[in-house]
């Protein structure tokens, strides 16, 4: 069994579980998924299965898009709707939908975040939401994160209310933290928010249309048709540069051997991937980091041992 599983994530799980959750459906042990969701957070959770494990990093690190839901009027621990509240203060102005918009263009591009306590982040050698499960708070190191876009999925012109909710939609990169987003739209709109909703619509070339429930799986382990609903393992590297190779080179990339680095990936300084003719991918590249003019193997895919 192998390829990209793309699941839809309900509420109340985290990614661990449902990884230990396919395990026993699809009766293996080779699982992993590509980056962790919040338990209330639903959405796009690709399921990486057997050979297809090896890419799972190459999904993590693609851009994400969510829909999400603001909602302004009082501020929790986790910066989500499961939080205890930590600060109200009732909304007491008209918004209007231009102030929203142009709140919203001002974090396109590159915004400075502070990952939240409540998070996986690791400081000291030590989880986040370990130390403020114990009501401690530490420093923590903060980061920079990409906005490709932002819009505003809501068609009031005027927002009033003492809690006033909108909902967005956001394309961002990897580490980018939706909650701390929805708190700092409402640091800048003057009142304290939290992230009340939200749903991962995107993970790297996967959406919500190609997503399978749990029972869904089931149900295609039962009828044995599992292996028409797994993406092969390109799909999760379809959004990174490509060198195509021929046959006799095909041989020497499964036993990772170094290669000469071609004119078309010369400016290219990230994964590069070799495919045959034929579209299958057989390692993933990259500039050997001593020896200039040589691609150096940082993962073979496919050989005829694995």
């Amino acid at each position: 069994m192998e390829g990209i599983l793309p699941l839809f994530k309900p509420a109340g799980l985290t990614s661990h579980d449902c990884v230990f959750k396919l395990r026993k459906i699809l009766k293996t042990k080779r699982i992993g998924h590509t980056g962790t969701l919040d338990p209330d957070v639903t959405g796009v959770l690709p399921i990486c299965v057997g050979k297809a494990t090896k890419v799972a990093e190459y999904i993590t690190d693609a851009g994400k898009a969510y829909e999400g839901e603001v909602t302004l009027g009082f501020s929790t621990t986790t910066e989500d709707a499961s939080g205890e509240v930590v600060e109200r203060k009732p909304v007491d102005r008209i918004i209007s939908r231009d102030e929203i918009m142009a709140l919203l263009k001002l974090f396109t591009g590159e915004i400075k975040q502070t990952p939240p306590m409540y998070s996986a982040v690791k400081v000291g050698g030590v989880r986040l939401y370990e130390y403020a499960r114990k009501g401690i708070v530490v420093e923590r190191p903060s980061r920079i994160v990409t906005i490709y876009s932002i819009e505003l999925l809501d068609d009031r012109e005027q927002f009033q209310g003492e809690e006033i909710s909108f909902r967005f939609r956001v394309s961002c990169s990897k580490g980018t933290y939706i909650r701390t987003l929805a708190v700092m739209i409402g640091e800048r709109l003057g009142f304290p928010a939290h992230m009340s909703n939200l749903q991962r619509v995107q993970s790297a070339t996967f959406s919500l249309e190609d997503c399978l429930t749990f029972e869904e799986i089931e149900q295609h382990m039962a009828a044995g048709t599992i292996s028409s609903v797994l993406k092969p393992l390109e799909t999760a590297l379809s959004h990174l540069p490509k060198l195509l190779i021929n046959d006799k080179v095909a041989e020497k990339v499964k036993n990772g051997a170094l290669l000469p680095i071609p004119e078309e990936v010369e400016n290219i300084n990230g994964p590069i991937i070799a495919e045959t003719n034929e579209g299958f991918a057989l390692a993933i590249y990259s500039k050997h980091p001593s020896k200039p003019g040589l691609l150096k193997p940082v993962k073979v895919l496919r050989n005829d041992q694995s």
